[in-house]
């Protein structure tokens, strides 16, 4: 290792950052009415800066900007001058991947180990969406006898509205803004108001990339005003959401009225199901990782672990183990596995679900927070033991690092209880009966299922979930789906028989 590379790799210090404007025609420009508002450090709860707040006339001028760049150049530029645009922003944010790692992990608590990997797999998000669109997005062509060519191009919609959530944020935000682009759309971003350092610096890597003025716009904001405003502004033609369940079913009501094409990755309470035939340490390994990592504020994290009777005290006796020695600490040492949780208010409503769940009558095993670092939000890694499905703390998404654990006995018991709840975004099956595993992951209901593997994302496959899950698939050509519009054309290349109406006998 280099000199150089060690030398990014020492632990930064949790330094206030400079306050952040919104990203509007190619400039950075302060609210219109001057409101702004704290954006705090999960580890210390000190204001790290403030944030200029967008509302409906920042939302409007950001439209506007963007139908205007849509109809002009981006609009009119050929496909290879608008890839080379979509690497140059890749390319940008290889440059930057170790200081957006740390922006990542000020704001948002999560390790910055983490981060590290999440930044470098948003820059591969834009050099992805740069080839599939010059191999994957062409139409199709139907002939009719001698008579016609019928064939499809699919077209940018215009004006697009990103909705992002503050766990992952940037790789989040890149993973819509990518395909967006990509296909000829012009963006306007809301990131969540929680997480604002790294949607400011993809603002500023997209403006030294030098795309159009209006291309890319960011408002940052409330959803109940910016994000509402976005949601119902008649020139936006999509919104795409990432987000908690409640808000998700809000916006789809209210883009009806102008009709807009909703894409909604939601809420989640996946099933990791372990039969008594699994290979033992690496369906541990896989338990741990998926629900502590992102210090459990993730979409896809197997809060509920399904344990066959003839291993669970095993199984949860090693559970305990590792949870005692998961490291928790500052965010910015690159040591640490568990950081705190986004916000004081969030901390909070996970520590209320760690009480509910010891009056409804589970055994709560929780790790232990340094006492050097109580001055964050941290939830310590918590195992929620002798649990049943019909248990709030089992129905409800937490969003943090708790897991509940469910006994079963039977494969369809298992199926039965993996099922059994208002959500069906992913699952994950270990055992080394491959017949029982295909069976099992064909009958859970949710979008993606993991056989013997931990969470592993393939960025060509459909990502998206079923039941209160979401609505709608991203990730692959499932994108283009979402970010064009299909057209047909027909075209005769015969003199086929036209009815005359109205001619005299």
């Amino acid at each position: 290792m280099s000199t150089q590379v060690q030398d990014t790799q020492e632990k930064r210090v949790h330094d206030r950052q400079e306050d952040i404007k919104l990203y509007i025609n190619g400039r950075f420009v302060e609210g219109t009415s001057g409101l702004t508002f704290e954006n705090r450090n999960p580890f210390t709860n000190e204001v790290i800066n403030s944030i200029a707040e967008g509302r409906s006339e920042e939302v409007d001028q950001a439209v506007t900007a963007a139908k205007r760049a849509f109809e002009g150049s981006w609009g009119s530029m050929k496909l290879s001058a608008r890839m080379k645009y979509i690497n140059r922003i890749a390319d940008l944010i290889d440059e930057e991947v170790e200081e957006i790692a740390y922006l990542e992990a000020l704001d948002t608590g999560l390790p910055i180990a983490q981060t590290r990997k999440m930044t470098a797999r948003a820059a591969e998000n834009f050099r992805f969406y740069a080839r599939m669109v010059q191999t994957k997005l062409h139409g199709e062509s139907y002939p009719v006898d001698d008579e016609f060519i019928n064939y499809t191009v699919y077209n940018p919609l215009g004006v697009v509205g990103l909705i992002t959530p503050w766990n992952a944020p940037f790789m989040l935000e890149t993973w819509k803004v990518a395909p967006a682009l990509a296909t000829g759309n012009t963006v306007v971003l809301k990131p969540a108001e929680l997480s604002p350092l790294s949607a400011n610096k993809l603002a500023e890597i997209i403006h030294k990339a030098g795309l159009p003025e209006g291309v890319f716009n960011v408002v940052h904001g409330f959803g109940e005003t910016a994000g509402a405003s976005l949601v119902a502004h008649p020139d936006v033609k999509a919104i795409s959401f990432t987000g908690e369940t409640t808000t998700g079913s809000i916006i789809i009501k209210n883009s009806a009225d102008s009709l807009k094409k909703t894409s909604m990755e939601l809420g989640g309470k996946s099933p990791l199901i372990v039969f008594d035939d699994a290979d033992f340490d690496r369906a541990l390994d896989a338990t741990v990782w998926g629900i502590f990592s992102f210090n459990g504020e993730r979409c896809t994290a197997n809060s509920r672990v399904l344990l066959q009777k003839n291993i669970k005290d095993r199984f949860v006796e090693a559970l305990k183990e590792r949870v005692a020695n998961i490291k928790i600490g500052d965010p910015l040492d690159p040591s640490t596995q568990l950081g705190p949780l986004v916000e004081k208010e969030h901390y909070n409503k996970v520590k209320q679900y760690i009480e509910l769940a010891k009056e409804e009558g589970c055994e709560v095993v929780q790790g232990t927070v340094p006492e050097d670092v109580k001055a964050g939000n941290f939830v310590p890694p918590t195992l929620l033991l002798n649990a049943t499905n019909d248990m709030r703390v089992c129905q409800e998404e937490i969003f943090g690092p708790v897991m509940s654990v469910i006994e079963f006995e039977t494969d369809e018991e298992a199926i039965a209880v993996a099922n059994d709840v208002r959500y069906g975004l992913a699952g994950y099956v270990w055992t080394k009966d491959l017949k029982r595993g295909h069976r099992v992951a064909q009958a859970v209901e949710a979008g993606m299922i993991w056989v013997n593997a931990q969470n592993v994302r393939d960025l060509r496959i459909p990502f998206g979930g079923s039941k209160d899950s979401g609505i709608g698939r991203e990730g692959g050509h499932y994108a283009f789906e979402f970010y064009t519009e299909p057209k047909v054309i027909h075209v005769a290349i015969g003199d086929h028989h036209i009815p005359q109406f109205g001619m005299k006998k």
